[in-house]
């Protein structure tokens, strides 16, 4: 039966507890999962959720180390988060396990423990060598690519140009090819209200997204640009198999107002298939037992669903093994 590797983020925050909570409630997935961190963190969990043993058949690699206090910054437990996603990708570049799905990290914490990584993505594009990753979000019928990621408003509006969005426009369309959908219908979210009114609200739509769309056309099944208000909406009741946004905010809003605990998160371009869940640590309640597994769930659903069709998509489109 094929594995895949669950890390459990940073040992101050939640995802100790909800990756032990969605192995508890969701015994079947057991014999599919590895979980792979510290496990004095998930014992320290178990104890803020009252469980007094963690069931036998959930298997853990463990990540020893010191761990910071929960729901406190700190290198140690930023260390342990480093050396999990480590260990992680190289289970699932081995082929030990067919894809990863992660909890989340804190990037104070990686950084305080030296890491030159600001999130997931970068640090997976070096352990893995790969030329680009790309984010997408799925939220039901909603997905989203995403042009810009970790950038300030300003610095991603800035550095959007013609040449950029037909990359991300090919990138978008091998995205889905890698979950298996041939020819997305793919949808160009605007940066300005009304799509900029034909240039009275702003030109970006006229001078950098239409003419990126028009060259693109003749390979890629693309339209826009659309205003952002209500593309994502369109999206979502099966008119486009993907949207493109332009920067961080715009994409993650819309999923999250869709479906907050059922959005699923993955990295597309890896030699295997990363899913994740598409919040943060919450230091405010870690420890507490309260925080919601619903996304780790999905998420971990997520890549026991696509993993193999990706791998096998991915031996096709690059060519080598998987």
């Amino acid at each position: 039966m094929p594995l895949i590797a669950v890390t459990m983020g940073d040992p101050s925050g939640i995802g100790p507890e909800i990756v032990l909570k969605s192995l508890i409630r969701n015994p079947e997935l057991r014999q599919q999962v590895i979980v792979v961190g510290n496990t004095g963190a998930l014992e320290r969990a178990a104890s803020g959720m009252h469980i007094e043993e963690i069931p036998d058949d959930i298997k853990v690699s463990d990540v020893d180390g010191p761990l910071s206090p929960i729901g406190k910054t700190g290198p140690e437990s930023g260390n342990i988060a480093i050396k999990s996603i480590e260990i992680a990708s190289e289970m699932a570049l081995n082929s030990d396990v067919i894809g990863i799905c992660t909890a989340p990290i804190n990037k104070e914490s990686i950084k305080m423990a030296g890491s030159s990584f600001i999130d997931h993505t970068d640090m997976l594009k070096s352990l893995t060598g790969s030329e680009w990753i790309s984010t997408v979000f799925e939220s039901g019928n909603l997905r989203i690519f995403f042009l810009t990621k970790h950038l300030s408003l300003m610095k991603a509006l800035k550095s959007l140009n013609i040449e950029m969005i037909e990359q991300g426009l090919e990138e978008a369309q091998i995205s889905m090819n890698l979950i298996g959908i041939e020819r997305p219908r793919i949808a160009v979210a605007a940066i300005n209200p009304h799509a900029g009114e034909n240039g009275i609200l702003g030109i970006e739509e006229k001078s950098i997204i239409t003419p990126a769309i028009v060259k693109m056309k003749s390979r890629i099944n693309v339209e826009g640009p659309f205003p952002a208000d209500s593309v994502y909406y369109r999206a979502s009741k099966g008119e486009f198999d993907l949207v493109v946004s332009p920067y961080h905010d715009q994409g993650h809003i819309a999923a999250k107002m869709l479906d907050f605990h059922g959005t699923v998160s993955m990295n597309l371009g890896l030699p295997y298939l990363r899913t994740s869940v598409d919040h943060g640590t919450a230091y405010d309640i870690a420890g507490r037992g309260i925080a919601n597994e619903e996304s780790m769930t999905v998420a971990i659903k997520k890549c026991l669903q696509l993993s193999e069709i990706y791998r096998e998509n991915y031996s096709r489109i690059f060519g080598g093994t998987s």
